[in-house]
């Protein structure tokens, strides 16, 4: 076959693939009847004029490359499916449709996607082709695929420290570390604004300060993911607004149940009642007792830890400063 037919043909099976790929639905199996019933298909290429120039001998048999007009065809033929194939899956996900786990799900954009998992509280999501959204899972389903990886985990620890992870008394213990972790790590899925619950209140003529001390916290300290305990003092002084008593201690509890450090746990506690009720000032002091100096390290079993943060007017007027430390201190009112 001439250079100018193969040309021809080939801009030809282009077209027709194209026109193929542009429909709603795609199916390879359109796509190669296609290219069967193209120009490049072998049994059509015989019939073509006499004069024609003779097709060279193919060498492929003997092992080596081959350029005959029929390997050239196949390989042409093979290019052009790969490309109508591509197609057809950028299309499908242009008409926002996509299969997860054989059901059909809708694609949607990241960022709705995000606004709804704000709304919703964090889960994970499936992706889709080219790594667009698709809808989000369920919680439950989340927990089942996390409580699996992590019992798993579990199980290789136990081995690497010279325990049988199948002995009676090991069997159940991944699944029940898995979830007593889930659970003191809970936090990552919960906000101040998801646990405050519209618990914030006009009150105009309290300027007074308002603290609520001894609040019990347990964390869990990000260096060597082993606990720290103690107690968490907060006090602020409204600006016309209030925040139930008990949520003080659900937005202490949030950050509390993460993997933390004491200095960075002050700050957040502070930075989210300021958000929450724009006080004029607010101090937070935390005291804790942290097992990684108890249990290894030094091992100084009576050391504790304080760490405090001020914004507003405890920052700025040493009396206010002192009255709060007093308050939680007993030497005040």
């Amino acid at each position: 076959m001439s250079a100018a037919a193969v040309t021809a043909n080939s801009s030809a099976v282009t077209a027709e693939v194209e026109s193929i790929s542009s429909s709603s639905v795609v199916d390879n199996n359109d796509i190669e009847e296609a290219l069967k019933s193209s120009s490049y298909n072998e049994n059509s290429n015989q019939g073509e004029s006499d004069n024609e120039e003779e097709e060279e001998e193919c060498t492929r048999s003997r092992g080596e490359i081959c350029i005959c007009n029929s390997c050239e065809n196949e390989r042409l033929k093979q290019m052009n499916l790969k490309k109508a194939r591509k197609r057809a899956r950028k299309r499908k996900l242009d008409n926002s449709v996509t299969s997860v786990e054989g059901k059909d799900v809708v694609v949607e954009s990241k960022e709705s996607v995000h606004k709804k998992r704000q709304r919703e509280g964090a889960t994970s999501t499936y992706r889709g082709l080219d790594g667009q959204y698709c809808q989000t899972i369920t919680k439950e389903g989340e927990e089942s695929v996390k409580l699996s990886k992590m019992t798993k985990a579990c199980r290789t620890i136990l081995e690497c420290i010279g325990e049988d992870p199948d002995r009676e008394g090991l069997l159940r213990t991944p699944h029940r570390w898995a979830k007593a972790l889930l659970f003191m790590t809970q936090g990552y899925a919960l906000s101040p604004s998801s646990v405050l619950n519209d618990a914030v209140f006009a009150e105009d003529d309290h300027k007074e300060m308002v603290v609520v001390k001894d609040i019990d916290i347990h964390s869990m300290c990000e260096h060597h993911m082993v606990p720290f305990t103690g107690r968490v003092h907060v006090g602020y002084i409204p600006n016309g607004k209030i925040i139930g008593l008990s949520k003080i201690a659900r937005i202490a509890e949030v950050y509390a149940r993460r993997l933390q450090v004491q200095e960075r746990l002050s700050r957040q506690i502070v930075d989210a009642i300021v958000e929450a009720v724009e006080p004029l000032g607010v101090g937070v002091v935390v005291e804790c007792s942290h097992f990684c100096m108890v249990m290894r390290g030094v091992q100084k079993v009576g050391a504790k830890t304080v760490t405090s943060c001020v914004r507003g007017c405890f920052e700025s007027d040493p009396k206010t400063r002192a009255e709060f430390f007093n308050i939680i201190n007993g030497n005040g009112r």
